[in-house]
């Protein structure tokens, strides 16, 4: 099937008072112009009449409301309705009553209530305009009258269905906004249980296992809790600032390095190793994130190796983790951070899994291909 969308794209931009209003002047010169006397629009089989001063006002009132049609559709209508019937019914014929068909599309297309009052009205209205032809003594056959109301009919359905495209298309765009808050909410939900639970997670760590340091290491525990806790402040404030409509955006930066650290207070030990130009990617701080918050959660203790390698395509991360810790924390996380994850690099066009290693363990991969905004 031809696509059609074009066609009210392209009355859109015909869509325009200034263009109303050469139209309307356009039609009101071309009337008066004695060559073109007689040859518009002829209805009712009314004799030719030369063009007198009614017949200027008949014009007129053709040609002058166009300028408003934009603002007052059915004004317009029934001032142009008015003077079509008067230059038909004294047969000037001018060439002005273009104007009425012109006026008919505007209201079918403009008009959001009283669409079907506004036919019965016309359709009486041209009723009336018939049986006037009939008692002036007009020649018309009755086919000919039919013939110009459905092609008045016509000019209504375009119209009608210019505004039921254009309405469509306010719809889509609705939901189109509606789905990119969703979504860039979905995004915020997932960034905040990334952080918060990392923070958090070390902090219960690092708090837990103060209670069997010397006292001599005490403070560098607490130091280290307090650390955590200012760089979750530092993480949140950060997100808190992309919901600010004047912040460009970005999150702030993602030091892996930092994040690998952070974790190592926290009593986890880890082995970090990072190839190519390191960058700020968000996706791969996130998995990285969640991989070390799950280890310090289920296997708090176990070694756990954190691989980053970045090149020109893709940013291949894999994060492993032995599985033999204390586990002091218990088990019954929502998955909502390892699941998020998938759906952040699956958008991307990347390749996400996690799961048990053989050799017992745990294994979180991802490939992030670069250049895709997150």
């Amino acid at each position: 099937m031809t696509d059609l969308r074009w066609i009210p794209e392209q009355w859109r931009r015909f869509d325009s008072a200034v263009l109303y209003g050469v139209i309307g002047v356009l039609l009101f010169a071309g009337s008066l112009v004695p060559a073109l006397h007689g040859q518009g629009t002829v209805l009712g089989g009314m004799p030719n009449r030369p063009l007198d001063l009614l017949a200027v006002v008949a014009v007129g009132l053709q040609c002058v409301p166009l300028v408003s049609c934009r603002r007052s559709p059915i004004a317009c209508l029934v001032l142009v309705s008015i003077g079509f019937a008067l230059d038909q019914l004294r047969g000037y014929h001018s060439f002005a009553g273009t104007a009425f068909a012109l006026a008919v599309l505007n209201a079918g297309w403009r008009l959001e209530r009283g669409r079907r009052i506004t036919v019965l009205a016309l359709s009486a209205g041209y009723l009336l305009l018939v049986a006037g032809f009939r008692l002036l003594g007009g020649g018309e056959p009755p086919g000919e009258f039919l013939t110009f109301y459905l092609a008045m009919a016509l000019a209504w359905g375009i119209g009608a269905w210019l505004r039921s495209t254009r309405a469509l298309e306010a719809e889509r765009a609705r939901l189109l906004a509606e789905e990119t808050r969703v979504a860039e909410r979905t995004e915020l939900a997932r960034d905040l249980h990334d952080i918060v639970t990392h923070h958090v997670t070390a902090m219960v760590m690092q708090a837990e296992a103060a209670r069997y340091l010397p006292s001599e290491r005490l403070d560098q525990s607490l130091t280290s809790v307090a650390d955590s806790g200012r760089q979750a402040i530092t993480d949140l404030r950060q997100l808190l600032d992309v919901l600010d409509p004047g912040d460009p955006g970005d999150a702030g930066p993602r030091d892996l390095r930092a994040l690998v650290e952070q974790t190592r207070r926290a009593g986890q030990p880890v082995e970090f190793t990072e190839e190519g130009t390191p960058s700020a990617d968000p996706v791969a701080y996130r998995v990285v994130q969640e991989a070390l918050t799950n280890a310090l959660k289920y296997a708090h203790g176990s070694r756990t190796a954190v691989q980053v390698r970045h090149d020109h395509q893709q940013i291949a991360v894999e994060v492993t983790t032995d599985g033999s810790g204390t586990g002091v924390a218990s088990p019954g996380g929502s998955g909502r951070g390892l699941a998020g994850l998938r759906d952040r690099v699956d958008i991307l066009g990347g390749d996400f899994s996690a799961g048990k290693r053989k050799g017992g363990g745990f294994v979180v991969r991802a490939r992030i291909p670069v250049g895709t905004p997150s």
